[in-house]
């Protein structure tokens, strides 16, 4: 009977401590998965060097957290996620493609918002002269303009409507060379591979290569805006949501508006 009794204590003992370490190890993995939570944001070319530098703020206040960025077109962008890419945060250069995610139902309702603004402008290489207007794009001696592809870059949708309200869009048409993203844009220009581009402010103040001619005016295209949002799939739905939270801060404001971005 005793080597019965031993028998049953020692197998309740045995139970016991490994439920014990196994508790332990669960929760010790459960820290672990905290502190390396990982956030994928994929954000328009445009805010590359912004983003850049809000990351290496955001991570001195949230160290544990891993941001990763998927810089691109925003066409492109929102072709990725509709494919199902793992995406946990979206940023577009425009509305139009944070829109067709919202009628899909693919958004956190509450969390979309505007987090900045820009402007179009003309640009061409820095030891060009006797460029001075949107009209001399239709000189001879500019023969080549770059703009994003009108149907995945926002930039190359403002710049065709700009340039089809100025009414020298036909006339100027055989003379475009058209890139995958407004920053391909910007580096057709800085090797001379293109005579003028049209790109936002903040691309042209990024660069020494090129020197503005002129800004579209606003009423010639659709507002420039930057739209953003968590999306339904993210498996961090807090740490989506703090990171959107910081991009709001007056710190991220400030780091925003040092590279010429408008505020909403």
């Amino acid at each position: 009977m005793k080597r019965k009794q031993f028998l049953t204590f020692f197998g309740i003992a045995l139970t016991s401590l490994i439920l014990a370490v196994g508790l332990e190890f669960i929760s010790s993995s459960s820290v672990v998965a905290q502190s390396n939570t990982e956030l994928l944001v994929s954000a328009a070319a445009s805010m590359k060097d912004v983003m850049e530098e809000v990351k290496s703020d955001y991570q001195q206040t949230k160290p544990n957290v891993n941001i990763k960025y998927n810089f691109g077109a925003s066409g492109a962008l929102l072709q990725q996620i509709q494919q199902g890419a793992p995406v946990d945060v979206f940023i577009s250069a425009g509305k139009k493609q944070v829109d067709t995610l919202e009628k899909s139902g693919q958004l956190v309702p509450g969390t979309r918002g505007i987090l900045a603004k820009n402007r179009l402008v003309l640009i061409v290489p820095q030891n060009v002269t006797g460029v001075s207007s949107f009209n001399n794009l239709k000189d001879a001696k500019i023969k080549k303009i770059a703009i994003g592809e009108p149907r995945s870059v926002p930039a190359g949708q403002y710049a065709e409507e700009a340039l089809k309200k100025l009414g020298i869009y036909e006339s100027i048409k055989p003379k475009f060379v058209y890139a995958n993203n407004v920053r391909q844009v910007l580096a057709a220009v800085e090797s001379g591979n293109a005579d003028a581009g049209l790109v936002y402010q903040t691309d042209a103040k990024i660069s020494k290569k090129v020197k503005v001619v002129v800004a579209a005016d606003e009423k010639y295209h659709s507002p420039i805006v930057y739209p953003l949002a968590v999306l339904k799939r993210t498996k961090n739905m807090q740490a989506a949501k703090d990171f959107l939270q910081f991009l709001s801060s007056e710190q991220a404001k400030t780091v925003l508006q040092k590279y010429g971005f408008i505020l909403p």
